[in-house]
């Protein structure tokens, strides 16, 4: 009789109208404790009158989860995995309710996660899959939950459906992959711990389509891959430098990398600045470790990436001098490289006066810097000079963040040690002597940049004409006065410095 009733009301709920009479008549209440039933058709009615009574009402699902509804539903994805009808009732109500956070954190206290992996590993069809996604998706929202359906393994799941799907041109296909791998990027946003887990599952399903279907097809199977590599290369790559697995070198060693200049360079050429800022990303991170950087420059990756220098988006040009700056950092070759590429050269002088996007200035300006900081040839520094480089870096001194003016002050007397003659005329130019003056005398100025603007100044002592401004702007009593500093490391440096400038070492 209780089932035949759940029937009829499931049956009432399809009429818009009578929706309002059943919820009048409290009949939602009612039927919860129905949920718990061990009946499978009492389940599929009950699960289906609820569903539609209480679909697109707020107020009513609320109430839905008070009541505790979200871990009955759960025990009807884990009792009943293979029977089709109360899975979909399920993933139904899940849908409907979980864009709610009372929804979410309920859902975080059970194991769904564990029992979506199984239902999207099982599921045959697009509708099947598409219910699954909605439903993924809303859960990845929460943190909780998106390290849950991390550590259950549903990125690997979700980079087993993109092969599987690979190379297909239906609609539906498309819509799949496109929903995987949205849900991936979701997944990644945030959780570096499980990220890192996932980097390991990425780089051996990577390595066993490669063994198993050779190189060529590990090529062609990034053209369907494109977005769950891209993504999951640049977000989980920021952990690899805690990890000792090899896992960024390998996928260098996988060819990740060349794939990714491949990807970049087609969409340099279609206007995809989406997919460019992607792969960038992913390319910053794998340079990061030492391995990974030496292995990159030996196969032409800064070459490659010059190379897509003609983009004019203004996000683009940011990450390329991100990753450029990467490469650079600690690798006299890569350094080298870099400031023997004029064109590169004068493009950086162009974006260090850009005035409408900040960041692409800043960036230009660190990865001058850091050419000039790493580099130990005297041409470099010529080509620099001879690009009109330098004087950016002198105003790169008086910036607003300390850390690029230490950068600045550091690259600068790495250069003057190599060759202060190219670069006096330059300093002299810019006031180079006064703006260190100033550093100096400011009260605001921090520690370190006094510290470095001070090793600065001993190597511009070298020079005649220089020496000459330091002594007529009376840095010798400014100095004087920092002897009695607060910090250690200032004091010093100001009693070398006087050393100097008096002719005493």
């Amino acid at each position: 009789c209780a089932v035949k009733a759940a029937h009829v009301l499931s049956e009432i709920a399809k009429n818009e109208e009578m929706k309002k009479p059943c919820i009048e008549a409290d009949l939602v209440l009612t039927l919860i404790p129905f949920l718990k039933s061990t009946d499978q058709e009492m389940l599929l009615h009950a699960g289906r009158a609820i569903g539609r009574i209480c679909y697109d009402n707020r107020d009513l699902q609320e109430e839905l989860v008070k009541v505790g509804v979200i871990p009955s539903l759960v025990q009807i994805l884990t009792d009943y995995a293979e029977s089709e009808p109360l899975v979909h009732v399920a993933l139904l109500a899940l849908y409907n309710l979980a864009d709610l956070d009372s929804a979410k954190e309920a859902l975080s206290m059970t194991k769904v996660a564990e029992q979506l992996v199984k239902q999207l590993r099982r599921a045959e069809s697009h509708e099947r899959l598409e219910i699954v996604f909605e439903v993924l998706q809303a859960l990845a929202e929460n943190d909780a939950l998106k390290v849950q359906l991390m550590e259950a393994g549903m990125p690997e799941v979700l980079s087993e459906i993109l092969l599987r799907l690979q190379g297909s041109s239906q609609a539906e296909d498309t819509c799949i992959v496109r929903a995987a791998s949205d849900l991936i990027v979701s997944l990644l946003l945030g959780e570096l711990k499980a990220a890192k887990n996932n980097t390991k599952s990425i780089v051996l399903i990577l390595a066993r389509h490669e063994n198993s279907q050779g190189k060529d097809s590990l090529n062609s199977a990034f053209a369907s891959l494109v977005p769950i590599i891209v993504f999951l290369t640049s977000l989980t790559c920021l952990a690899l430098p805690l990890s000792s697995d090899g896992n960024c070198l390998r996928m260098v060693q996988l060819g990740v990398i060349h794939q990714l200049l491949d990807l970049l360079e087609k969409h340099v050429q279609s206007g995809d600045t989406s997919v460019q800022q992607a792969a960038l990303s992913a390319l910053q991170n794998l340079a990061i470790p030492v391995v990974s950087k030496v292995q990159m420059l030996e196969e032409g990756v800064a070459e490659r990436i010059e190379a897509l220098l003609r983009s004019e988006s203004p996000p683009v040009q940011f990450k390329l001098l991100g990753t450029l700056r990467m490469l650079a950092d600690g690798q006299a070759d890569a350094a080298e490289v870099l400031g023997h590429d004029p064109m590169l050269l004068n493009r950086l002088v162009q974006w260090c006066s850009v005035g409408d996007h900040s960041g692409i200035g800043g960036e230009a300006n660190r990865l001058l810097a850091a050419i000039l900081h790493h580099n130990r040839s005297q041409e470099v520094v010529k080509a620099v000079q001879a690009a009109q480089g330098v004087k950016h870096l002198v105003s790169m001194t008086t910036s607003e963040h300390a850390a690029m003016q230490n950068e600045a002050l550091n690259a600068l007397a790495i250069a003057s040690a190599i060759d202060l003659e190219t670069l006096e005329e330059s300093f002299k130019e810019s006031q180079l002597v006064q703006r260190l003056h100033k550093l100096l005398q400011d009260d605001n100025t921090s520690p370190e940049v006094k510290y470095n603007s001070m090793g600065l100044l001993c190597r511009l002592l070298n020079s005649g004409d220089l020496r000459q401004e330091i002594e007529e702007d009376k840095i010798k009593d400014t100095l004087e006065r920092l002897c009695s500093h607060s910090n250690a490391n200032v004091v010093k440096e100001a009693i070398t410095t006087l050393q100097v400038l008096r002719g005493e070492t």
